[in-house]
């Protein structure tokens, strides 16, 4: 069975990335991108799917030892880690080297003390665990195909099949280095060049040390903060700017469950805020990428804009069921591509109007079609902000006029203005100031409920939403409107765990079943982090400080957030790890850290 999902680390080469448990087994890779199908999908099934374990020798009918220690090295996506058994100390790096060929894992295995007996597993099954390769010999390579995949291993260690499995059985003793690496090939194409991993890890390690020295945040979260940037770049998919929500699919919200979904692909509102996040904390490069990727995704074509692309652009992402899988701890259906993607979500708007206008405001070069495409979604939402939408959290039940959706409209039309006040652009300014207080208007009066004193998930609706936590920092209201405070203050009443988490909405009670599915949900990290930014915006930053540390220690102990926090399992769950968790926990820290809000 694979492990929880926060015993395992991410290592990944900006271009696809893998997952590595506890005891040295690589349960999830794709190859060569974030969206292909997967090599090792053991994190969704067995081991018959595919894992390559690679740690001390240990009995068949005894589970694999877990690690003594493991950490990144330095801030890097290098991971170490280091067995203490009765025959000695050693250790195992894992990374993967940024690309430039084929793509490469790999796994150097040095000896520390002592002589321990270790072994290397390696189960490659393409297409999600459906397909056996075939495994031979190639000049001394052992090399897997099927169809149009071709995997290479390499290393000097003597390997042998056995049960469908390539096998390496040695000892390592203080000072050996033994290194083993898979790469990835067309396999019409010649192989692979051999891999040289020790320049390859002195390579990789370079990448991470320079690309950090540009963070501009050295505040007291600076190692969160470092952490979750280092996450959010091994998200992005270099050769298009594009950033996926998490490199997992099917991880569940709900263990046991039906709440699994494929989070390999780039969503409009995902990106942008993480595009925010980049740019506060230095990263102009990423930024101007991603407005790259996005001004060829949307192809002029903004009345059709989709909440979701492929990491390339690609519109269809077809939702498919693998049936062959049981799921992570029988959590099914196992889901491919997303249905989602074609939904009315009319926050998105606002959202990427958000993230332009802070490239424009933060300096990044102009871009004469990204100030067109901001003036198309405005008169696109000139004709539509009024319909009902699927809303923020891609409800897959009936469509509503759902509150957040409205706000970010406003915030769409409203950085619009801003734009064109400030000369970069030409429209209709007085007849987009008035759309600007209709929308204002339109909440206030149908979003607002009077009797207690907080805005609502939707017009008409009882329930709350989180998402209305978004109010004041968007700059809808300020945050000493008594509205505001009010909100927050029933959000945390009706929408709290028991642990002071927050809960995106009610999924029982008088507007049960608003997201069309079955079963429950944990707290959705990035609400709890919104609340924290709230409470420190209207005063209680003592409060937010309290909660902020709350949900750093809900990390794993390599600083990894998955979407979810389940508060009766006391575990993460959903796709991991989450740029939407890793955005809000930046964004937080930047608030607590400008206004002092910080322990010590």
């Amino acid at each position: 069975m694979a492990g929880r999902i926060e015993d395992y680390a991410l290592i990944g080469d900006m271009q696809t990335a893998a997952l590595v448990c506890r005891d040295g087994t690589v349960d999830w890779l794709c190859l060569p991108r974030f969206d292909s199908h997967a090599v090792f999908a053991g994190l969704l099934g067995t081991e018959e799917h595919g894992f390559w374990r690679l740690g001390p020798a240990h009995a068949a009918d005894v589970k694999p030892p877990t690690a003594a220690r493991r950490g990144y090295r330095g801030d890097s996506l290098i991971l170490e880690t280091e067995w203490d058994t009765p025959r000695g100390t050693v250790r195992v790096t894992d990374f993967m080297p940024p690309r430039d060929g084929a793509p490469q894992l790999i796994r150097i295995v040095e000896g520390v003390s002592g002589r321990v007996p270790m072994r290397s597993a390696l189960r490659m099954r393409f297409s999600y665990g459906r397909v056996v390769p075939w495994v031979h010999k190639h000049e001394g390579r052992t090399v897997a195909v099927a169809g149009p995949d071709s995997v290479w291993f390499d290393t000097e260690a003597e390997t042998y099949g056995k049960a469908l499995t390539t096998y390496a059985d040695f000892t390592v003793a203080p000072g050996d280095r033994i290194a083993f690496t898979i790469s990835w090939q067309p396999s019409h194409k010649e192989p692979p060049p051999l891999p040289e991993p020790e320049s390859s890890l002195e390579a990789t390690e370079d990448f991470w040390r320079e690309w950090v020295e540009h963070c501009t945040y050295h505040g007291p979260y600076r190692e969160a903060v470092i952490r979750s940037l280092i996450t959010l770049k091994a998200l992005t998919y270099a050769p298009t700017g594009g950033i996926v929500a998490a490199p997992t699919t099917s991880l569940p919200e709900d263990i046991g469950g039906v709440r699994n979904w494929d989070y390999r692909y780039t969503w409009l509102r995902d990106a942008a805020i993480t595009l925010s996040s980049l740019l506060r904390t230095g990263y102009r490069e990423e930024a101007r990428a991603w407005r790259e990727w996005l001004l060829r995704a949307v192809a002029g074509d903004p009345e059709n804009l989709q909440i979701m692309y492929g990491i390339a652009g690609e519109r269809e992402l077809g939702e498919a069921e693998l049936d062959w899988l049981p799921g992570y701890e029988k959590s099914a259906p196992v889901r491919v591509g997303n249905g989602a993607a074609h939904q009315l979500q009319l926050d998105v708007y606002g959202e990427v109007t958000e993230a332009l206008h802070l490239g424009h405001m933060t300096g990044l070069a102009r871009n004469d079609y990204a100030s067109l495409l901001q003036l198309k979604l405005i008169r696109y939402l000139e004709d539509h902000w009024q319909e009902p939408d699927e809303g923020i959290w891609e409800v897959r039940g009936p469509r509503r006029h759902f509150v957040h959706s409205k706000v970010m409209a406003w915030v769409a039309v409203d950085r619009t203005i801003k734009l064109i006040e400030s000369g970069d652009a030409d429209g209709p300014l007085e007849r987009w100031r008035e759309l600007r207080d209709d929308i204002h208007r339109d909440v206030c009066e149908k979003g607002y409920d009077k009797e207690r004193n907080t805005f609502t998930q939707s017009y008409g609706s009882k329930e709350l939403d989180a998402s209305l936590l978004l109010i004041p920092q968007m700059g809808f209201l300020p945050p000493d409107d008594k509205r505001v405070i009010g909100t927050i203050e029933a959000i945390q009443r009706e929408l709290s765990t028991p642990d002071g988490f927050i809960l995106r909405y009610p999924t029982e009670g008088e507007d049960a079943g608003v997201d069309g599915l079955p079963g429950d949900e944990g707290a959705f990290l990035a609400c709890s982090f919104w609340m924290a930014d709230d409470l420190a915006m209207i005063g209680r930053v003592d409060e937010a400080r309290k909660l902020f540390e709350k949900l750093l220690a809900l990390r794993n102990d390599l600083g990894l957030l998955a979407e979810e926090w389940d508060p009766r399992l006391k575990r993460q769950v959903g796709n991991f790890p989450q740029a939407f968790s890793h955005v809000p926990l930046i964004d937080t820290a930047l608030r607590l850290t400008a206004s002092g809000a910080y322990g010590g």
